[in-house]
């Protein structure tokens, strides 16, 4: 029988006194110029920010804000790509005992006005004219915003707004403001507590509006230092962040545990060239959601479709070297030396380079959280030499709860707590199933101005995630999917959705997808290719197309989705398997709501948006007409009309089985 309760061994660290602030005059007394702290690429050349220059930038900030009337309980937003001002920003407004939170950079103004309005934010941190238009568009609506704190000062220079300041102006005030307040901001750290408000960190939101977590220095160093214990981070790692502020995630590794270590935070030119900044940095730490785990894979895969033949040649006679020794370690065997010695000559030929290209030729330690990786990227992963491991939490407990051991990783589940974290399954089945609740120091303090929110999630000092799994003999979490997706089908039997979305999404093709079934007859899913690959698969195959809308109706694309539909279908229970999909014609967007800042699924908004196509899937019709509306960015419309194809399934003996892969057949494709 699984387990119900586990409880991780490790004794906790003890952090007594110790706040974010506090720590960054720690290390600037420790490092000085000496050591470099931060590092941003700007116009193609890194500038360094030593660990005195960091802590200065957030001393005259600090004051600079308190010349301007910030107070404490001042709530202090901030909203821009991953920059240093955005953290000298957060450790400013912790300093002088304020609220720091954060915006996604790609919100829409109704979603950016709602969350100033939500922390009463008297102050907003702006990096450019982007995220400054924002606010400026809406301060009819945000009368409580005092100034707005803009970082770049392109295009800005026509703007005669009382509301804007540029940023060194703030630092220059704060300069003056010392001459007269010695010792203000020392004292102010001084001041802090650890169970004082570090950051009200907004959730996902994948049910209606975000809520703001409460979350405390102690439980963010909490969480990051019992992190460490069992996932270890040096001073001298590099680390890139590139994944939004304000995701926990992100604020785990680039804040907390970057502060608490002091290892180098290395910022990207753009989001944009993220993936290539990486390349130069060559992180010894990274941390990602399952998109950029997923966005490489498939990004590896249409390449190696691309290379000449011999590097053809050498991926298909490597990869299934490479995924044997993969299952060797999940499985917890010894590899024969025959086996050894084939994937040593493998790493020789594939995959130091490919490591190489990736950016992951010095990386040591490699994670994945917010949400479930397919267990068929992990394979590639581990089978490239990385050994990946998945990380499992909430907001509201920091973001960490439980991560795998780097000798013992399983696929199927997301690991086990880390130190001074208990994890128990309330009210299991007579499988062991039931919702995923834990408890530990970084468990956060509530809601913001939500006290029912907060009661119903910690019942007891437990925080009730919404999730369903159960606890394998080992005392592995094995995480189902959320409580409330779970599906039935009118059979009784049950499945996963997100199981097998996250199947259906290690193809190069597919970018996005959501399954459907609930109290149905049969299982359909409705897909969004993914528009690069797919688009460059089309103009190998001399296939025409014009935009996203065409791409996605034509039937060698739906004969191409119908192979890897067929692909996850075989490795399905049969009730299980997908009878009917259509293509979708466009991607789901977080602008369209269908998805969360963070590219959750909004599956119920979804259900709503998407009742026509849905509906049809479960009719006898061959397809299925739309007229949609998408609204883009900056609130305008257009509407799409279109018909989309419903593609009925075969039995899946009706298909030609593909050979089994075994290591020497190198002249099959390997997925």
């Amino acid at each position: 029988m699984p387990l119900t309760y586990v409880k991780a061994k490790e004794p906790g660290v003890d952090i007594a006194g110790a706040t974010l602030p506090a720590l960054l005059k720690n290390n600037a007394e420790k490092y000085g110029d000496q050591k470099v702290a931060l590092r941003e690429k700007e116009y193609g050349i890194w500038q360094d920010v030593t660990w005195r220059q960091y802590y200065e930038h957030v001393k005259y900030l600090a004051l600079g804000l308190a010349s301007l009337g910030f107070a404490d309980d001042d709530s202090l937003a901030i909203i821009g790509d991953n920059r240093p001002e955005w953290v000298y920003a957060e450790l400013a407004g912790q300093s002088l005992k304020g609220r720091p939170l954060g915006i996604y950079q790609d919100s829409i103004l109704t979603e950016v006005a709602y969350v100033i309005d939500h922390s009463g934010a008297a102050f907003v941190v702006a990096e450019d004219q982007e995220q400054a238009d924002k606010v400026l568009d809406m301060k009819d609506k945000l009368p409580l915003v005092k100034k707005i704190i803009y970082t770049d000062p392109k295009g800005m220079r026509d703007y005669d707004d009382p509301l804007l300041i540029y940023l060194p102006e703030v630092e220059k005030l704060g300069r003056e403001f010392e001459k007269t307040n010695p010792n203000y901001f020392e004292n102010s750290v001084a001041r802090l507590t650890p169970e004082d408000l570090a950051l009200v960190a907004y959730t996902s939101g994948t049910t209606g509006f975000p809520k703001g977590s409460l979350l405390t220095h102690t439980n963010m160093l909490k969480m990051a230092l019992n992190l460490n214990q069992v996932d270890p981070k040096l001073p001298g790692d590099e680390f890139v962040s590139f994944l939004p502020l304000p995701w926990i995630g992100e604020q785990m590794m680039s804040v907390a545990t970057a502060l608490a270590i002091g290892f180098t935070v290395n910022f990207p030119e753009s989001p944009e060239t993220a993936m290539a900044d990486l390349y130069d940095i060559g992180p010894n730490v990274v941390f990602s959601p399952p998109r950029v785990w997923e966005q490489l894979s498939r990004s590896v895969m249409v390449r190696h479709l691309d290379a000449s033949w011999l590097k053809r040649f050498i991926y298909r006679l490597c990869m299934p070297i490479g995924y044997q020794m993969a299952d060797f370690h999940f499985e917890k065997k010894t590899p024969p030396l025959g086996w050894k010695i084939m994937y040593g000559l493998s790493y020789m030929m594939l995959f130091r380079a490919l490591k190489d290209r990736l950016g992951f030729a010095k990386i040591r330690s490699a994670s994945t959280g917010g949400a479930a990786l397919g267990p068929d990227v992990f394979r590639f992963f581990h089978a490239c030499g990385v050994n990946l491991k998945q990380i499992y939490g909430q907001t509201e407990i920091s973001g960490i709860s439980c991560i795998h051991r780097a000798d013992n990783v399983d696929f199927t589940s997301v690991g086990q707590p880390i130190p001074e974290t208990e994890v128990k399954i309330d009210k299991p089945d007579s499988e062991g199933v039931g919702e995923i609740i834990s408890r530990s120091p970084a468990l956060f303090r509530g809601y913001l101005k939500n006290d029912e929110a907060t009661k119903e999630t910690i019942v007891d000092g437990w925080l009730f995630s919404g999730d369903a799994g159960y606890l394998s003999e080992g005392g592995q979490l094995v995480v189902i999917d959320r409580v409330k997706d779970l599906m039935k089908l009118t059979s009784g039997a049950r499945f996963s959705p997100m199981f097998i979305e996250n199947k259906l999404k290690f193809c190069p093709y597919i970018v996005e997808c959501i399954v459907l079934g609930h109290e149905r007859d049969y299982v359909t899913a409705m897909i969004c290719i993914d528009y690069k690959h797919t688009g460059k698969w089309a103009e190998e195959h001399r296939i025409g197309y014009t935009t996203y809308t065409d791409l996605a109706s034509k039937p060698e694309v739906y004969d191409l989705i119908e192979r890897e539909v067929v692909r996850v279908n075989r490795v399905l229970p049969e009730k299980a398997r997908i009878k009917k999909f259509l293509l979708l014609y466009k991607e789901f967007d977080p602008d369209d709501e269908e998805l969360t800042r963070t590219r959750k699924l909004r599956r119920k908004f979804i259900g709503q948006r998407y009742i026509k196509e849905i509906e049809a899937l479960y009719t006898d019709a061959g397809q299925v007409h739309v007229e949609s509306q998408i609204r883009y960015q900056d609130g305008k419309t257009t509407t799409i009309k279109t018909d989309l194809r419903i593609c009925m399934m075969k039995p899946i003996d009706q298909y030609a089985l593909e050979d089994e892969r075994k290591w020497w057949q190198f002249w099959k494709p390997v997925h």
